[in-house]
C-alpha cells in the first residue's frame, strides 16, 4: 500500500491540490497553495508512519480563518474515516 500512496505523491501537482481544496469548497490562496503542497510533499511518509502525532492547530496560522476551519472539518472527516487503515 505505501508504494502505491508514494508514486502517488510523486506525480502529485499543485492543481491536483488546488482540485482537492476546490470539490471541498476551500479556495487557497497562493500561499496557502505553496504552503499545503510542500508540507504534503515533504511530511507524507512521516505522517503515514504515526498519524496521531499529528495536530493540525499547529498549522493555523498559515491559512485564513475560514480555510482553516474548513481545513481541519476535512480533515478530522478523513482521519475518523480511514485512520484504522494506517
Amino acid at each position: 500500500m505505501f508504494n502505491i500512496i508514494e508514486r502517488y505523491m510523486n506525480r502529485m501537482t499543485k492543481g491536483d491540490i488546488r482540485n482537492f481544496a476546490l470539490s471541498k469548497n476551500i479556495e487557497l490562496s497562493e500561499e496557502e497553495l505553496n504552503f499545503t503542497y510542500d508540507f504534503v510533499k515533504k511530511n507524507y511518509r512521516n505522517f503515514l508512519s504515526n498519524p496521531k502525532v499529528f495536530k493540525i492547530e499547529r498549522y493555523r496560522n498559515y491559512y485564513s480563518e475560514e480555510n482553516f476551519n474548513k481545513i481541519a472539518k476535512v480533515w478530522n472527516e478523513y482521519y475518523q474515516k480511514y485512520s484504522n487503515y494506517l
